[in-house]
């Protein structure tokens, strides 16, 4: 199993910035992928970003040019810098590793609200 721990949400005003956090922990050899996902009220679950190994990374459209998804291999975690934040971007963010090509694990969730 894979617990992973979120942390960074919070209230910002449109145009600002926040940084999200997410540790991994426990059995995280063969993670080969880490990612944020993101749930607005009344809406399905939707990818925000994704950063493989290799550093390779995907964005949504609404994400590019707004959002920066990086991670620090040797402590297992993996940030989400995003700027110019809209009010749009309201959801609860949640972190994803995959294990294996095969087993996803999901944080517990992060608030993030943008007021207009």
């Amino acid at each position: 199993q894979v617990q992973l721990v979120e942390s960074g949400g919070g209230l910002v005003q449109a145009g600002g910035s926040l940084r999200l956090s997410c540790a991994a922990s426990g059995s995280v050899f063969g993670i080969n992928a880490m990612g944020w996902y993101r749930q607005a009220p009344g809406k399905e679950r939707e990818l925000v970003a994704t950063i493989i190994m290799g550093g390779i990374t995907n964005y949504a459209d609404s994400a590019k040019g707004r959002f920066t998804i990086s991670r620090d291999n040797a402590k297992n975690t993996v940030f989400l810098q995003m700027d110019s934040l809209k009010p749009e971007d309201t959801a609860v963010y949640y972190c994803n590793a995959n294990r294996w090509y095969k087993y996803d694990f999901w944080g517990q969730g992060t608030q993030v609200t943008v007021s207009s």
